[in-house]
């Protein structure tokens, strides 16, 4: 079927005809973002090619990605784990560890992001305040104090260290979210104060479904940064059998005798696996949330 629309040609503001320029390719777009795509991936790489090489051999053939020849017992060796205790042991742990922090930190700076966005109470600017502060406040600083506290509590070989502290909210998440519930009208709270609704019921009733996409990127990140933590499990985990992923990572070196390095590339493999899928899965709700809570450029 033929089309009855005409093109018509491109005129300047003169009316004289202006032939046509071309637009850069499509394919020097992808070729630029392709070859920054490789660029970033190719530490990723690197580690998955190298997890297949001899524990001898990765960092002599450093510059060649392809294994010669393939080793697949480095995820044997690796699994097998350290001081009797598998690495599935450890995914465990950290699996436990990171559900516990997560729901923490989602609860408790929703409900403290709803009390300095909503609520009216004396000094609220400066508590706001002196939570930013604590953003800027480096780990070291408090590390021996709160390490001091924790072990006259008697917490210390155990994730209440650093599970426990969760509870009390995290300065960007609560930042994140009181950006976020800004953007929601007055007018809602205010309708359901006339039919009725107390101020738990508003957070509860109206709010929090509301926010769903700032809660999905502050459970992202924290899923994140937990999963990675080493410093807080070496400060407080001594026994082998609560190690976490990142600190049997680390038992794979050894000062003292020969590091198994295909070992710890291999399980450095799988534990990049949830990290990748929880991405792939949840990236629209991390962009989501981002761009809907004041914090995009």
């Amino acid at each position: 079927m033929q089309s009855d629309v005409k093109i018509k040609p491109e005129t300047n503001p003169k009316g004289l005809h202006v032939p046509n320029v071309k637009k850069p390719k499509w394919w020097i777009y992808h070729l630029l973002v392709g070859t920054f795509a490789v660029l970033m991936l190719y530490p990723v790489i690197w580690l998955l090619m190298s997890s297949f090489k001899p524990s001898e051999t990765i960092f002599v053939t450093a510059q060649s990605l392809i294994p010669d020849p393939w080793i697949f017992s480095n995820y044997g060796k690796g699994w097998e784990g350290i001081g009797g205790n598998t690495f599935g042991v450890f995914i465990k742990n950290t699996v436990v560890l990171v559900i516990f922090t997560m729901i923490g930190q989602v609860i408790s700076s929703a409900v403290i992001a709803f009390g300095f966005a909503r609520l009216t109470f004396f000094g609220k600017g400066f508590w706001f305040a002196l939570m930013m502060v604590t953003l800027m406040l480096p780990y070291e600083v408090v590390m021996i104090p709160q390490y001091i506290i924790f072990a006259k509590l008697g917490w210390l070989d155990s994730i209440k260290p650093i599970a426990i502290p969760a509870y009390f909210g995290h300065p960007f998440f609560i930042f994140l979210l009181v950006q976020f519930i800004k953007t929601i009208p007055r007018e809602l709270d205010e309708a359901a104060t006339i039919d009725g609704c107390g101020t738990f019921k508003i957070f509860y009733k109206i709010i929090l479904p509301l926010i769903k996409p700032a809660l999905a990127t502050a459970a992202i990140f924290s899923f994140y940064w937990t999963w990675d933590n080493l410093l807080g499990p070496v400060l407080y985990l001594n026994s082998p059998d609560k190690y976490t992923v990142s600190m049997a990572l680390n038992m794979f070196l050894s000062n003292e005798t020969v590091s198994n390095w295909g070992a710890m590339f291999a399980m450095s493999i799988v534990t990049l696996i949830p990290v990748f899928v929880v991405f792939f899965l949840f990236q629209r709700h991390v962009v989501e949330g981002i761009s809907t809570s004041g914090l995009k450029g």
